[in-house]
């Protein structure tokens, strides 16, 4: 029986290594390089994005991989949800 890792860097680094692998499976080359890109510029955005395909594919609802084209139709439905407010002072 495997002893699980004890160190929570170790924990982390593993459960990091299992997401990357799915995601290398779940996304075509040139969606996983339209997330690098994205990453680099807005983190948080990636993360929801990785987040929701890791569960797709966890589930079992992920039936073929993402190509670029679906990658870009969740990131414009992602943003479209986050508004942003403005006050403006008079």
């Amino acid at each position: 029986m495997a002893q699980p890792p004890q160190n929570p860097a170790e924990d982390q680094a593993q459960k990091r290594a299992v997401r990357d692998g799915v995601l290398r499976v779940a996304l075509t080359s040139e969606a996983r390089q339209r997330l690098a890109n994205v990453k680099m510029v807005k983190p948080d955005l990636a993360n929801s994005i990785e987040e929701y395909i890791v569960q797709l594919a966890s589930s079992g609802k992920l039936k073929r991989t993402i190509d670029d084209d679906q990658l870009k139709e969740l990131l414009v439905s992602l943003q479209e949800k986050k508004r942003e407010i403005r006050i403006r002072r008079i």
